[in-house]
């Protein structure tokens, strides 16, 4: 059986009137990838504080590899990394320096610093700009510079805060490629983030969390499993048809679900249970009220379905903060 490295026991964090975590407790199992979700407000950044000893709970327990993170702070620190929401190094050093200036901190040693400054410059793919100012850094390259300092002490847990928040597609999946890199290395990740495609390719499990409470978990599969049925997308020809279509599929006894519009992109998105039955149905539906379709497809729920079933809201790609 593996060994559970990370754990949190019925922790609660106030803020005044504010309770951030409402008696969360996870499991995190050693060389597990896994990812903390939840819409605005829901404490995944409150969680990651008070497992990186940031942050000291109201009541409740937790541990990174058997330390406590109260009481045995000093050791906790000793077994993680943490790259949070924004970018916490120096502009005025090159990225070189950063690195080496962190490695000193960890009491690496010169020599040591260096060697291992450029064992992470090539695993974050910024050995071309490795001595130049990281006030000329683009904000990916300041995000992968960050995430490979707190890998200079190689963490057991690492722990990630957002971290491709406003970054390009390429950028974001070169931090996808080194953070397989790490979890090749024997690495422990949580990952907090609302790209759910992001969860969908990094993480072995997920949980999902709201109010400071887990409400669901388990893999991407997993929790997809748990809506039954298929989801309808329908593309109708312009704004005009897809009120009628809107009003057509709602007024329609076949259809238990809320159609969800997509304005900008001219589309209807229904759950149904029956699956081809309800797309033919779906159809005709239409036909008779003479709206014209230009695409329809029939698939599975998707995580964002999970997300939204279960939260009640949609996920936001942008989030700044949930405290």
């Amino acid at each position: 059986m593996s060994k559970i490295i990370v754990q949190m026991k019925d922790i609660t964090v106030d803020f005044g009137d504010i309770k951030a975590l409402d008696k969360l407790s996870l499991k995190i199992q050693k060389g597990e990838v896994v990812g903390l979700l939840g819409p605005n407000g829901a404490g995944k950044t409150t969680a990651v504080n008070v497992l990186a000893t940031l942050l000291k709970p109201t009541s409740g327990s937790a541990s990174v590899n058997g330390f406590d993170v109260e009481g045995e702070g000093h050791n906790v620190r000793e077994q993680i990394g943490l790259a949070g929401q924004y970018a916490a190094v120096d502009p005025t050093l090159s990225g070189r320096q950063n690195l080496e200036m962190v490695g000193r901190l960890y009491h690496l040693g010169r020599n040591e610093s260096k060697k291992r400054a450029i064992e992470i410059l090539r695993q974050i793919t910024l050995e071309d700009a490795a001595d130049k100012p990281v006030r000329t850094y683009s904000g990916g390259m300041r995000r992968r510079l960050d995430l490979g300092a707190s890998l200079m002490y190689t963490p057991k847990v690492l722990f990630l805060d957002e971290p491709t928040t406003g970054l390009d597609p390429k950028t974001r999946r070169d931090m996808w490629k080194a953070i397989r890199d790490m979890v090749g290395q024997g690495v422990t990740v949580l990952l907090t983030t609302q790209y759910l495609e992001e969860a969908d390719e990094l993480a072995d499990r997920i949980i999902l969390i709201d109010e400071g409470r887990v409400i669901a978990e388990g893999t991407s599969n997993e929790l997809k499993r748990q809506l039954r049925g298929d989801v309808l997308e329908i593309e109708i020809t312009d704004a005009k048809n897809l009120i009628h279509a809107v009003k057509a599929l709602e007024s329609s006894s076949k259809f238990k679900a809320k159609p969800e519009v997509d304005e900008a992109l001219q589309t209807i998105r229904l759950a149904v249970e029956n699956g081809v039955d309800d797309l033919q149905a779906a159809l005709s539906v239409l036909k008779t009220k003479k709206v014209e379709v230009v695409h329809v497809n029939l698939s599975q729920p998707s995580l964002d379905d999970v997300f939204l079933e279960l939260t009640g809201k949609k996920p936001e790609g942008e989030e700044k903060g949930d405290e």
